[in-house]
Parts: C-alpha cells; sequence; structure tokens
C-alpha cells in the first residue's frame, strides 16, 4: 500500500516512522525544514520504543497518487493542507483523519468523497521536539471507523496495514467515541494557559479541580444536545461521567494521579505544543467545540468560555498565565456566572 502522511509534527512523524520500519511505502509531507531535516538525518524518535532514527523520504507536497493518505496536522491547518496538495489529493483511493475534536471529517467532506473516507482516534501520544525529533510518549490503540458508513472491506484492509505498526481497534462507533475522546482532551486546555508540561501542571490540585468543573459544563451542554457517547477500547464513558458525578476533591485526586503519571518525559498537550511553535491551537475545536453545541441548545457555557478566551490571549500575546493568575480568574469569573 502506498502511503502519505500529511503533517511532519509528533502524531504524523511516530506514524510515519513507525510504518516505514515496518516495511511500507510511506512518505512524509511537511514544511520546508521539517523536510530538510527528515531527508538529510532521518527522523529519530526517543521514548516508549527506545531511541532509534529511522530514514524516509520527506516531501513538501503530494507528488502522485496514493492508496491511502493520513491526515495529522491539526484540525485547524486542514484547509491549508488540502490547498498545498489539491492536484493529488481527489486522486487518492482513501483519506483517513486523525485529528483530536469532532469536526475534521466534516472539513474534508467538502474536498473528498465521503466514500473514501476513514476517521480515527489516535490515543498514544508524542511530543514534536523540533524537525527531524519526535518523543514517543506512550502507546496506544488507534481505533479507526468510517464517519459516515459501514466498516468495509477497504477500511479493514487500512487496519490490516496500520496494524503492522501500531495496535488498531475497528469500530462502527467512531463519532460515538470522538465524543467521548474530546472530553478526555478536555483539559489539555489548562498546560496551554501556563506553559507547563501536564506533570506539572496537574500537580496542583486546584488546577485538577478546575478540570473537573470543565467537564461538568461540558458534558450538561453535549446531554442537552442528546450527542450519544460510545466506550473506547479500555476507557467506557461510565468513566467521565464517574469524574463529573463524584466529589469535586476525590475527582481531582484521580486527575492528579492519572495525568502525572502519564509518561517519564515532559508531556505537553497537543494545544501547549502548538502555541510552543508559535502557531494557532485546536482549542475552538476541543473546549471550543462545546461552545458551539451550546449555540445550539441555546444554553451556556461560561466556564469553558472564559477558557477559549484565555488560550486565545496566550496565542496572540505570546505569554503565558501564571498559575495563580488562573486560578485567581477563572474561580472570580466562576463566582460571578454563579451569581447570576
Amino acid at each position: 500500500m502506498r502511503i502519505a502522511v500529511i503533517g511532519a509534527g509528533a502524531i504524523g512523524g511516530v506514524v510515519a516512522a513507525y510504518l516505514k520500519k515496518a516495511g511500507e511505502d510511506v512518505i512524509l509531507v511537511g514544511r520546508q525544514d521539517q523536510v530538510d531535516a527528515v531527508n538529510a538525518k532521518g527522523l529519530t524518535i526517543t521514548g516508549a520504543r527506545g531511541t532509534e532514527t529511522i530514514r524516509l523520504k520527506a516531501l513538501k507536497g503530494l507528488d502522485r497518487d496514493y492508496d491511502l493518505v493520513i491526515f495529522a496536522v491539526k484540525t485547524q491547518d486542514i484547509e491549508e493542507a488540502v490547498a498545498l496538495n489539491k492536484a493529488f489529493l481527489g486522486k487518492a483511493a482513501l483519506v483517513l483523519s486523525t485529528q483530536n475534536g469532532v469536526q475534521a471529517d466534516s472539513l474534508l467532506s467538502r474536498h473528498v468523497d465521503r466514500a473514501k473516507q476513514l476517521s480515527s482516534i489516535v490515543m498514544f501520544g508524542a511530543t514534536y521536539v523540533k524537525p527531524g525529533e519526535i518523543t514517543f510518549n506512550f502507546e496506544g490503540d488507534w481505533i479507526i471507523g468510517r464517519p459516515s458508513l459501514p466498516l468495509d472491506e477497504a477500511a479493514r484492509k487500512v487496519g490490516e496495514v496500520l496494524g503492522k505498526a501500531f495496535k488498531v481497534v475497528m469500530t462502527d462507533e467512531i463519532m460515538g467515541m470522538k465524543y467521548l475522546k474530546l472530553f478526555i482532551n478536555f483539559n489539555n486546555c489548562i498546560p496551554a494557559l501556563v506553559g507547563k508540561s501536564m506533570q506539572e501542571t496537574f500537580a496542583d490540585m486546584e488546577l485538577c479541580r478546575l478540570s473537573i468543573m470543565l467537564l461538568k459544563e461540558g458534558l450538561k451542554i453535549v446531554e442537552a444536545e442528546k450527542i450519544k457517547l460510545a466506550d473506547m477500547p479500555g476507557f467506557p464513558q461510565e468513566r467521565i461521567f464517574g469524574l463529573a458525578n463524584m466529589p469535586m476533591d476525590q475527582a481531582g485526586i484521580i486527575i492528579n494521579k492519572t495525568l502525572t503519571g502519564l509518561s517519564k518525559e515532559p508531556l505537553y498537550g497537543s494545544i501547549l505544543q502548538s502555541i510552543m511553535r508559535g502557531k494557532p491551537s485546536e482549542i475552538d475545536y476541543i473546549n471550543g467545540e462545546v461552545l458551539r453545541i451550546a449555540g445550539h441548545v441555546h444554553k451556556r457555557a461560561p466556564l469553558n468560555s472564559k477558557i477559549v478566551e484565555m488560550v486565545h490571549e496566550v496565542e496572540k500575546s505570546g505569554k503565558f498565565f501564571s498559575i495563580e493568575q488562573v486560578k485567581a480568574e477563572l474561580h472570580l469569573h466562576l463566582k460571578r456566572e454563579t451569581a447570576v
């Protein structure tokens, strides 16, 4: 299978490198500095599978027809990636999305026939260090399905190929699972505000409790829209609802233990990684997705609204908030909304 991975960041780099190592015909599409680094020295990955340098071809854009094109750019970069690769994208046999949030497939459907679309949830974690260097923080499932159709032979073939390098799970409930994953990613916004790793950020118990407040508010909005979540392998939806319904201090302890123990290496959430690279983040497709749904059901999500506003402020200014500033701003804001 001829495979092209568009996006040479953390996930795209890991996917392309390990598929190449597994013997697949893979090229990696990225920016000029990334292309130059990978072509000159290969892609060096450290972390969960040790340290190794994998040689593969990198290009600035698609150069021919491919059996599978994997989009590994952030959701906010999909339109630009499509425009840069339009000449050959329409000829691709299948296109697979990997983005956080739930809007990537809708955006791609404007340019790709729905019959060609595959959707996925990436449960392994990686950190982009610099062009040609990535940290693979932890292993996890790669969950794959069709966003608007049942699984078919073509989808299962893709699962077999990707399964040579990753633990692949096929599903007919990909969209329900994506909404569940939305809430798993929900607290990525907090490290983005303070500019610290997940481990440093969630060592603070008040920030752990803040993550629970964001979750509670988001779940209420999704429930009002009657959106059904679906269990993911090893992660039932009851885990999220259980966190939201248990006493705040108890839930905060679980967040603390979980997020400080995810990786031995510093782990930076996807939102913060974009900001650190001077790029717009995916906040509008994570916490901002709740605001979009809230507009449909004529409800408010004041805490998530404030978080989105503050992350955009960090993006524009390049300056992070202190932990104390975040606590003060969000707790005061919550009190004002409660009083109203």
